[in-house]
């Protein structure tokens, strides 16, 4: 039997953090994975240069049955904390967009650097070890593994969701909090692509690889960011941020054109009589999606003076209101994110120790917090390891 005062079960983001962090406090760590490699979902995040972080990562960039709970982490372990830490390491970044970090070369330098830290900090990586049992005693918890049993006063579960499958993600968290009576909350694919019906599909096949600015909105949410059209349906940002808003069943509104307002329609007639709407939505929209748009509007390319009001009103919807028809997600396979998850009232925001069983804590995407696309879901897992890492 291996005696040690920290078992982390993850070798993730939050595992990797937290095990480090305790580390450093004299505590004898080991972190133990089913994979052959550690933390494969940073290796293959944002194309594989990881959105390690949003210097803009804020309590209202996240969802949770309770908004509250995230916030003690997030203060006490900011973005530009996790910052300071690359920065020692000399990890070469850039920022794509405002706020959003991105590793310059390969996420594989970010993961190198906790390695780095998990190795300095005298904690242990155990990788090819399956779990068998966990059983709870009195004042301390014995994990049973294919490699030996480790005898441990806090186990940290650090598994995270059900996204990506492929990679590894399994329920095995949702199981854990369940044995010890732990509430869960449903649980979803989120920040992933849309798929879109049959007959529309169908009509919008050509668009493929097709990509353009607009506003999507669900239950009172909008996101006016890039859509990608696929072979499946549509994606980009603002289909991916919505995720986190949208299930089917409620309504979706697409503005394909989020800068044209309909008094700008009627003043292209009032001020450029000659010039065609056909013209005026080329500036801003792919010819195979300005193609598509004169199949419903044949008279796009006649000059707008000769347009009547019902003609641009009706433009103006079919522009503000683009129908792609949704039908669901693509799922866990290729989503990002698991919404829901462990019920946060259950668990301290302080110390991410369980209230249902005493020296078990959970942390990162397992919990019921999810945020933003963008690099908020990564800075999550930096905080929430490192405050857990404090206490363990």
């Amino acid at each position: 039997m291996d005696k040690v005062d920290v078992v982390v079960i993850g070798a993730g983001a939050s595992g990797l953090m937290c095990a480090a962090t305790a580390g450093y406090r004299g505590k004898k760590v080991v972190v133990l994975d089913h994979s052959n490699k550690a933390g494969k979902k940073i290796l293959m995040s944002g194309g594989g240069r990881c959105n390690f972080t949003n210097m803009d990562a804020a309590p209202k960039h996240f969802l949770s049955e309770n908004p509250h709970f995230c916030i003690s982490a997030l203060r006490r372990f900011s973005s530009q904390d996790f910052v300071d830490l690359v920065d020692r390491h000399g990890l070469e970044y850039i920022e794509k967009t405002p706020g959003q970090l991105f590793c310059q070369h390969s996420a594989k330098d970010l993961l190198e650097i906790l390695l780095t830290e998990l190795e300095w900090s005298g904690a242990e990586l155990k990788l090819n070890t399956k779990i068998i049992s966990i059983d709870y005693k009195d004042d301390h918890t014995l994990v049973t593994t294919n490699q030996g049993v480790f005898a441990c006063e806090s186990l940290v579960i650090a598994t995270g969701g059900l996204s990506i499958p492929s990679m590894g993600a399994s329920g095995f968290g949702y199981d854990i909090a369940k044995q010890v009576g732990h509430d869960l909350l449903p649980t979803r694919a989120s920040l992933v692509p849309i798929t879109i019906q049959p007959d529309r599909k169908e009509q919008l096949a050509e668009l493929s690889g097709v990509a353009c600015d607009i506003s999507a909105t669900a239950n009172g949410t909008t996101f006016t960011e890039p859509m990608l059209f696929t072979h499946r349906g549509v994606s980009g940002p603002s289909i991916l941020q919505i995720t986190n808003f949208w299930q089917p069943g409620v309504a979706l509104d697409i503005n394909i054109t989020p800068e044209l307002s309909l008094d700008e329609l009627f003043a292209v007639r009032q001020n450029t009589p000659k010039k065609s709407f056909e013209g005026v939505l080329s500036t801003t929209l792919p010819k195979r999606l300005v193609d598509l748009i004169k199949t419903e509007f044949p008279w796009l390319n006649e000059r707008s003076a000769q347009t009547s009001n019902e003609q641009i009103e009706a433009l103006y919807q079919y522009l503000s209101h683009f129908d792609i028809a949704p039908n669901g997600t693509e799922g866990y396979r290729t989503a990002e994110v698991t919404l829901g998850g462990i019920n946060t009232n259950e668990v301290s925001s302080k110390t991410f120790e369980s209230q249902k069983q005493k020296g078990l804590y959970f942390i990162g995407e397992v919990l019921d917090v999810t945020g933003w696309l963008g690099g908020y879901n990564f800075q999550w897992a930096w905080a929430s390891g490192y405050c857990a890492g404090q206490y363990v």
